[in-house]
């Protein structure tokens, strides 16, 4: 299999272009690929900056429900000191004696 001159003449510009295009074909699938590494690298940054949003979202949080607990607490404390104030107002009587004096 033998290759003539006018052969020779076709063979090699469509070789030089086929080469071309495989240049073209790697360098094109090098750019796609750094593309996809960028937009994995921005999505991460993106989720890690949500994580510490929400971290920090759930700090605050906790700090509030921390300080509502304590005023619930106090609130409780307060209710229950006003309800034994009543209890007491409301055994002793106010004209009658806490004892009975039993000597004739």
């Amino acid at each position: 299999m033998s290759l003539k001159g006018i052969e020779l003449q076709i063979a090699l510009p469509k070789t030089f272009e086929a080469g071309k295009i495989a240049e073209q074909k790697q360098q094109q699938s090098q750019v796609n690929q750094d593309l996809a590494s960028a937009l994995v690298e921005r999505e991460e940054k993106r989720k890690k900056g949500k994580v510490l949003e929400s971290e920090e979202t759930a700090k605050v949080r906790d700090e509030d429900e921390e300080k509502k607990r304590k005023e619930q607490m106090m609130q409780s404390k307060r209710k229950k000191g006003a309800r034994d104030e009543e209890k007491k107002k409301s055994q002793s009587h106010p004209y009658k004696g806490s004892f009975i004096d039993l000597t004739t």
